[in-house]
């Protein structure tokens, strides 16, 4: 009898030993493990951070080039669907009583389904925009242009097109007894229709992207104040289509190229 007892005591006592140097291992196995979570979450932040570029907007309204990287950072967010929708608060609109410090000026079509401040991921006070059907400018657009630039101190301006563009659909159809002024913003566009007719591809499309790529050069030689801002590495112009159907932006290589450098 006495070692049976003695039998179960020490098989007790084995499986409390067992029970505790697993409970031992498992507890030593977080601790160990917690460090290495903690510092991989950081990393994908930092990574994230950096691949949707969450630049402060007082470092974007100085520098026109990273400006032009928080507008991609923006609509990469957008386009995953993870736009963070920032300065949107009565907080904001009680700051911006007192003034406006717009990082980019965006010369944009009137299209509906091109708000550019969503489709950059944008708040309140960060875009200066102007809107026609066609994104083409006339004597009003340059002068908000130019009021933009001296007066607000933005040194950014995007044209910014988009994908299927009525207005320059129009232009590649060329419907005959236009009606009212349309006609002028069917005119604008033909130069870019012409320059594309040959080219392999979608013709719209084609016409679309030549029509951001010949704006951005009207606006980089338009006198007095755009071409001489522009030529001295004070301010960039450059140009960017919107897909209507990814909702992805791309900015125009041919636009991107050979910028003017200044001290930034």
């Amino acid at each position: 009898m006495k070692n049976t007892i003695l039998s179960l005591k020490t098989i007790l006592l084995g499986l409390t030993t067992l029970l505790y140097l697993q409970h031992s291992a498992s507890a030593q196995n977080v601790k160990s493990a917690t460090p290495v979570n903690e510092k991989q979450s950081k990393t994908d932040t930092i990574k994230w951070d950096n691949d949707h570029y969450l630049v402060d907007r007082d470092s974007a309204f100085k520098n026109p080039l990273l400006a032009i990287k928080k507008l991609m950072g923006g609509n990469k967010r957008f386009v995953e669907n993870r736009s963070t929708r920032p300065r949107q608060s009565a907080e904001t609109i009680k700051k911006l009583g007192f003034g406006q410090k717009p990082f980019a000026t965006i010369v944009g079509c009137s299209d509906s389904r091109v708000p550019s401040e969503v489709v950059f991921d944008q708040g309140l006070g960060d875009l200066f925009i102007i809107r026609t059907a066609g994104q083409v400018s006339s004597a009003a657009s340059y002068g908000s242009m130019e009021y933009a630039v001296l007066k607000l101190y933005t040194r950014l301006i995007v044209v910014l097109g988009h994908s299927e563009c009525g207005a320059v659909a129009a232009a590649v159809e060329r419907p005959e007894n236009v009606p009212g002024h349309i006609v002028t913003l069917i005119n604008e566009i033909k130069p870019a229709v012409a320059k594309t007719a040959k080219m392999a591809g979608n013709p719209l499309n084609n016409a679309v992207r030549q029509n951001v790529i010949d704006q951005v050069n009207v606006l980089r030689d338009l006198d007095p104040i755009l071409h001489s801002k522009y030529s001295k590495g004070e301010i960039l112009i450059v140009g960017a289509v919107y897909d209507i159907h990814t909702g992805k932006v791309e900015f125009l290589k041919e636009t991107m190229q050979n910028l003017p450098g200044k001290k930034r």
